[in-house]
């Protein structure tokens, strides 16, 4: 039985392999008549907000002849207390996989565990692995080998994108800086954990200097809200502007996971000047998602 649950728990070959069958995903959308989820009914439950999420596996799913069952976790008795290994347990019994959205990790390892289907990580506080292997895909796309590459994160990074870039980092072998302030910098157990070097400062300038990526996310993620003000104040200067981008490598790709506040961690003319690598990473999460629900099932 085969779960995306995080990358930390992925390998090198797995990876890569889906982000081959991506690009064939991708360049047979409309043409192929490869349905691998024909009969199915994936379950997809989601306890946070999502626009590109819920929309790329619904249309996923669709796609590879499944039938995606939408279920709100406030709309089900998962939100009035029953315990996840119960829930796991029923629907493990009606559905073929499930895709989970929620904010703790232990909840979807934990649904993994007791339901015996597929599940798929689409997003909790730990990691967000379905749009890490998004990116991969998309720097791929549009630079080639990642090998030697490096990539800049800049921001929060202590949240859920820059740990799962530390632990694609320790699988692919491209370099990684993360620029953020001392109490948002990555948590020291995640880089003992990837046993990768994580260039690790508070200093844009020299964060941003000769990458090849430059990559941002909101400064207040969700669950986090209480703390905006504050967070506001202590990320300040940690964005991705013209002058950010001018120290970068010529061709650099700017890259945001969306949504996106401009003024905040990315400057509006920066954002406008990048849309188009922007939207086609979002587009990409159809292509790849498709291809991690093919290797589910495969």
């Amino acid at each position: 039985m085969k779960h995306l649950l995080s990358i930390e728990s992925m390998s090198r070959e797995d990876i890569e392999l889906i982000l081959a069958r991506s690009a064939v995903w991708k360049r047979e959308r409309g043409v192929t008549s490869q349905r691998p989820l024909a009969g199915q009914t994936w379950a997809m439950i989601f306890a946070k907000a999502s626009t590109r999420t819920r929309v790329s596996f619904e249309v996923g799913v669709h796609e590879l002849g499944g039938r995606p069952l939408f279920l709100n976790a406030g709309d089900i008795q998962l939100g009035r207390g029953e315990p996840v290994k119960d829930t796991a347990r029923v629907l493990g019994r009606m559905v073929h996989g499930a895709i989970i959205r929620t904010y703790g990790q232990s909840e979807v390892e934990e649904f993994a565990e007791f339901s015996r289907i597929p599940t798929v990580n689409a997003l909790t506080d730990t990691e967000h692995p379905c749009q890490i292997l998004t990116d991969l895909f998309t720097i791929q796309e549009k630079l080639g080998d990642l090998a030697g590459r490096t990539v800049t994160f800049i921001g929060d990074g202590a949240c859920n994108v820059p740990t799962s870039w530390v632990f694609a980092a320790a699988r692919l072998g491209f370099h990684l800086r993360v620029a953020a302030p001392r109490a948002y910098q990555p948590f020291a157990d995640v880089l003992a954990r990837a046993g990768v070097e994580v260039m690790v400062t508070e200093d844009v300038a020299a964060a941003s200097r000769g990458a090849d990526v430059l990559y941002t996310d909101v400064w207040v993620s969700m669950g986090r809200e209480a703390e905006a003000a504050h967070r506001l104040q202590e990320l300040t200067g940690y964005q991705i502007d013209d002058e950010t981008v001018a120290r970068a490598n010529p061709g650099a790709l700017v890259m945001h996971c969306l949504p996106a506040y401009r003024g905040k961690e990315i400057a509006e003319s920066t954002f406008e000047t990048h849309a188009a690598t922007i939207f086609d990473q979002a587009e990409n999460r159809l292509h790849v998602q498709k291809a991690i629900l093919e290797w589910l099932v495969t």
